[in-house]
């Protein structure tokens, strides 16, 4: 992972809807990825729209986000929550279980989804990537999505500019 944030894309000019699903547990950390990502595509994406739907836990983000996508077709969703790492394997398996699960829902739908669900050692690393400056994931969340917008939104008009192919080489 990065040690500083990414450079902040280009602004956009056409409206997005952006969907973050955010777990609730740990809350103190998750409230403020949430609202450094809004706070972040506010600038970013100023004519965009941002629709926030919290959930209990991390376990819990992978589908919602899955139903949002099937019925709302945002322009991009932003996966957020923290799991601190325990004496068990626990946090590894729910870690392990959204990231995969997330990655399939972004496969099936073709929507970006953005994943800052996070898995720590403790608050400390919490605090860091949730709270401080140099390490925010909830601005680097904001910061992925702008990009993935632009993204889409060239390959959209390139595929309305060039015709299809068909390939008319001789087997």
């Amino acid at each position: 992972m990065s040690s500083a944030l990414p450079p902040k894309p280009r602004i956009l000019g056409r409206k997005f809807r952006v969907v973050i699903v955010a777990s609730k547990y740990n809350e103190t950390f998750t409230d403020a990825l949430v609202e450094n990502a809004v706070e972040e595509l506010a600038e970013l994406v100023p004519n965009g729209r941002v629709e926030i739907v919290r959930v209990p836990g991390a376990f819990e983000v992978p589908v919602t986000v899955s139903a949002v996508i099937d019925q709302e077709k945002p322009s991009c969703v932003i996966a957020l929550g923290l799991i601190i790492r325990g004496a068990t394997q626990h946090g590894d398996l729910v870690g392990t279980s959204v990231s995969n699960a997330l990655q399939q829902v972004a496969i099936r739908t073709n929507c970006p989804i953005i994943h800052e669900v996070l898995l720590v050692d403790d608050e400390k690393q919490a605090y860091a990537r949730c709270i401080g400056d140099e390490l925010n994931r909830g601005k680097e969340a904001a910061r992925a999505a702008a990009v993935m917008l632009e993204v889409f939104q060239e390959l959209e008009r390139s595929s309305t500019r060039t015709p299809s192919r068909t390939n008319t080489r001789n087997a």
